[in-house]
C-alpha cells in the first residue's frame, strides 16, 4: 500500500510538472499568413501588410482613402521567451522621419483571422478579419 501512495504522489508531482511548464509553451505563426489586407472587425479601419515588409492603414471612418493612407514598415519575430512579436514603424508624413516603433503580440493568425495585443497596454487587443 506505501508503494502504491508513493507512486501515486510522484506521478502527481510529474503531472503538475507538466501542466505548470505548458502555460508558457508558444505557437510559431508563418510570416506569409499576415501578408494581405485586413480589416479591424465592426471598424472602417485597414491594414496592409506587403511581402517586403513594408505596409499602410487607413480609416474611412475618419474620412481617409486608401491612397492617402499612413505607411510603416513591420517585422515578425518569434523568440520562446516574448512569443510572435509584431513591430511596426510608421512613417511621419510631415517629417519623413520613422515614429517610434509599435509592438504587438500576436495571440492568433490563421489564413482569414488575426488578432494581437499591445506590447505595453495588454488590456488591449486588436481583432481583424482578411479581406483580400
Amino acid at each position: 500500500m506505501k508503494r502504491v501512495r508513493i507512486i501515486f504522489g510522484a506521478m502527481t508531482f510529474v503531472l503538475a510538472a507538466l501542466f505548470l511548464s505548458s502555460c508558457s509553451f508558444s505557437i510559431e505563426f508563418d510570416e506569409a499568413l499576415l501578408i494581405g489586407k485586413w480589416q479591424k472587425v465592426n471598424t472602417q479601419e485597414f491594414w496592409v501588410y506587403n511581402e517586403d515588409g513594408t505596409g499602410y492603414t487607413w480609416d474611412e471612418a475618419d474620412d481617409v482613402t486608401e491612397e492617402e493612407a499612413q505607411t510603416f514598415k513591420w517585422t515578425l519575430e518569434y523568440s520562446s521567451q516574448t512569443g510572435n512579436v509584431l513591430t511596426q514603424i510608421h512613417r511621419i508624413e510631415m517629417t519623413g522621419a520613422d515614429a517610434l516603433p509599435k509592438t504587438y503580440t500576436i495571440t492568433n493568425l490563421t489564413a482569414t483571422e488575426l488578432s494581437y495585443e499591445d506590447t505595453v497596454d495588454t488590456d488591449v487587443i486588436h481583432h481583424f478579419t482578411k479581406v483580400q
